[in-house]
């Protein structure tokens, strides 16, 4: 057993290898303060020829009795990944995947294992760790180690690796991804910060990634683990010597084709075509055939950009395609926009619904709510393709999950808009940078919904061109851009900073000062698509929607919740049945009534404040006979609440028996003018009309009559007719 530790943010971290998994090609055991986690590395044995990327998966599961918890469900075991998992899974792919040989044609499975959780230092980031090591410890080659931290702003102070308590206050939550030299990867949510302090922000997370690098190389140097050679997948250089000089002139007209489709038609043919021209001389060659004009083609769009600055669809290196957009687009939809940028089409609509609808999740942190959620749909038809659409796909995930952080900073607090907001993005057309369209076409769909957003927000993804220290900083790449080039690093937010980022670099070596340029650049290029976005909507609707419920917002006091809700549910059971609306109601008291419907709100707002309304003195009160006496009439007049009209107060005349003026049944209106010491409620009916003239001031009447209760058993009451 091997183990080295290191202190960061004053919290012990550790990364042990001998101990367990010790059949896996690579296993680390890894803390970070409680938080324990078990990454294991295995690549197969047999070779997957024909493949054109990486067979790399990743799995990454937290287990619910890493925090003292049993699964909610049936089975009482864990199910399918969730969302913060396959997110956590594909930031771990995103920081390895670059670093494995490109000819790595081995199945390889990285599993990762949370086994002990402190609730305040997330798994994530010592998750990262704990691979990076196992990797670099295997026989698999590797060009690490990488490594990750998250970084906080908490009172103007950098802080690495926050504790969850400490999260709260921060104004970033940024995760980075790097080696020794230079960054990898970044993601966050950002409280509309400037460029500056996000650079400041990368700047303390790589000297942190150092030290974490460090440590993993003392490890892997007692190790000293003999690596695997990666197949040799190079094309014979007569072959590669006739395919480019069959496709020489063809390349020259590249850069003329001004869309995707036509592109991608252009390259196909072109494959087709060298293929039947070098059948005879290179017989069963179309792979390698297809192989090199990729490269060719990905060599000439990054030539034209270097050496004119001008790209593959006539734009310079800043230049935002055309914009377009619309909202209130769907007649019976809540909100709605499309966003059109270039051949990036995004539909997205926005749905309000009640506190009850909120999403339940159910994690190692607890039982928690998520009342704003944007879910992102990317249909195999916007790329003009047929796929078998199966579940969510984990990058739908992760790009709704970016799109989601860019805009909540500017969502209105609960206490301000007590609704659950569903954003859903339907992609309807892609080249390139879809998620920021999402961005863009989610902040219409919200202001055209009348959610009272604070600022609008837009998004951008930025690329880079770079070689031999030549290099472009591209505006609103294309999809080509983004296979083609040496970067993907997305920007969103408001006119005065960015609320999220998401970069991916595929080169080694990025200067911050490369990094300044593509961050400025996309400020410009986020405000150009904020002004043309205001030419549309500039600020959110003043009214919803027709068809979103209204609500109505009451208090009552926290010890008459539970009349409202009554035995079992039963009131409030009531209360929905008969009005047909949605309740919430809060530990405080608060009281949400949702509906389309207003007179059926007011109906049980009304009923609602009847159930906890104290009888007033001197009010008039609606009622329903409930029984009759002798000597009056009981009367509920409020949920629950019944009163006693003496015969004497229920007419102005004489009468001589209640039933001649009421019967059980009978509505009408009484007016509360005693609460006698025992808490017994007296109340009239001739009161809430003026004497008559001709009725004189009559006697104070007799004393209630005492209605005793409990076992009357065995007392001489005598004859009925003797009895009031």
């Amino acid at each position: 057993m091997l183990v080295k530790s290191i202190e960061i943010n004053g919290i012990p971290v550790s990364i042990e290898t001998g101990r367990l998994a010790k059949q896996a090609n690579g296993a680390i055991y890894a803390r970070c303060g409680d938080t324990a986690v078990l990454a294991t590395v295995v690549a197969s044995e047999e070779l997957r020829e024909g493949l054109g990327f990486v067979p790399l998966s990743v799995e990454f599961r937290e287990k619910f009795y890493s925090s003292g918890k049993i699964p909610g469900g049936f089975l009482k075991r864990e199910g399918r990944p969730s969302d913060r998992e396959v997110l956590t899974a594909r930031i771990i792919d995103r920081q390895i995947r670059p670093l494995l040989p490109k000819n790595w044609f081995y199945e390889t499975q990285v599993i990762v294992n949370v086994l002990s959780y402190d609730q305040d230092n997330q798994p994530d980031v010592i998750s990262a760790l704990a691979v990076s090591a196992a990797l670099s410890i295997s026989n698999i080659p590797f060009a690490g180690p990488v490594a990750s931290v998250r970084v906080g702003l908490i009172n103007g102070e950098y802080v690495i690796n926050p504790t969850a308590s400490q999260l709260e206050n921060s104004a970033i939550d940024i995760l980075v991804s790097g080696t020794d030299d230079s960054l990898i990867m970044v993601e966050g949510e950002l409280d509309e910060v400037s460029e500056k302090v996000l650079l400041d922000a990368l700047k303390s997370a790589h000297i942190a990634i150092r030290q974490l690098v460090a440590l993993q190389n003392e490890l892997t140097a007692e190790l000293k683990p003999v690596k695997r050679e990666a197949p040799d997948d190079s094309i014979p250089a007569e072959l590669v010597k006739a395919i480019e000089a069959h496709i020489a002139e063809a390349l020259t007209k590249y850069g003329d084709i001004p869309t995707k489709q036509e592109r991608s038609i252009f390259e196909a043919e072109l494959g087709k075509e060298t293929i039947e021209a070098l059948a005879e001389a290179f017989p069963e060659s179309a792979k390698a055939i297809h192989t090199v004009i990729h490269d060719a083609l990905r060599r000439e769009m990054r030539e034209k950009i270097l050496n004119s600055a001008i790209r593959v669809d006539g734009r310079r290196t800043d230049e935002i395609r055309q914009i377009s957009s619309e909202v209130s687009v769907l007649p019976r939809t809540h909100g709605s926009a499309v966003f059109t940028r270039g051949e990036t089409q995004a539909l997205v609509v926005t749905t309000l619904g009640a506190k009850k609808d909120a999403q339940m999740i159910d994690d190692i942190d607890g039982d928690s709510f998520k009342r704003y959620m944007l879910q992102y749909n990317f249909p195999p038809f916007c790329t003009g393709e047929v796929k078998r659409m199966l579940s969510v796909s984990r990058r739908e995930i992760g790009h709704g999950n970016l799109a989601e952080r860019a805009l909540r900073f500017v969502l209105p607090d609960e206490e301000q808009f007590p609704y659950t907001i569903r954003v859903v993005s339907d992609v309807l057309e892609s080249n390139g940078s879809s998620s920021m369209a999402t961005v863009c076409g989610g902040c219409l769909s919200l202001m055209d919904a009348g959610v009272p957003i604070s600022k609008m927000v837009s998004g951008i993804a930025m690329g880079l061109i770079s070689d031999q220290g030549r290099y472009a900083v591209l505006s609103d790449i294309l999809g080509e851009e983004d296979h083609y080039g040496d970067m993907d690093f997305k920007v969103a937010g408001t006119a005065d900073g960015i609320t999220a980022i998401q970069m991916d670099l595929k080169i080694h070596g990025l200067a911050f000062d490369t990094m300044e340029k593509a961050l400025e650049q996309a400020r410009l290029g986020r405000l150009h698509i904020l002004e043309k976005m205001q030419e549309t909507l500039s600020e959110p609707r003043t009214d919803l929607s027709k068809w979103a419920p209204r609500i109505t917002a009451i208090k009552i006091p926290v010890d008459k919740i539970g009349l409202v809700i009554g035995p079992s549910g039963k009131m409030i059971k009531q209360i929905v049945a008969e009005t047909e609306v949605q309740i919430d109601i809060d530990d405080d008291g608060s009281v949400h009534i949702f509906s389309n419907d207003s007179v059926k709100a007011k109906k049980a707002e009304n009923w609602i404040l009847a159930l906890v309304e104290e009888p007033e003195i001197g009010k008039i009160y609606d009622a329903k006979v409930t029984r009759i006496m002798d000597f009056g009439a009981f009367v509920e007049f409020l949920p629950g609440k019944e009163g006693l009209v003496h015969i004497s107060e229920i007419s102005w005349e004489r009468i001589d028996k209640v039933t001649d003026v009421l019967d059980v049944g009978t509505e009408t209106k009484v007016k509360l003018f005693e609460i006698d010491n025992l808490g017994r409620l007296n109340l009239s009916i001739k009161q809430t009309t003026e004497r008559p003239a001709h009725i004189p001031e009559s006697a104070p009447r007799q004393p209630r009559p005492h209605r005793s209760g409990g076992d009357r058993g065995g007392r001489d009451r005598g004859p009925r007719n003797n009895r009031r």
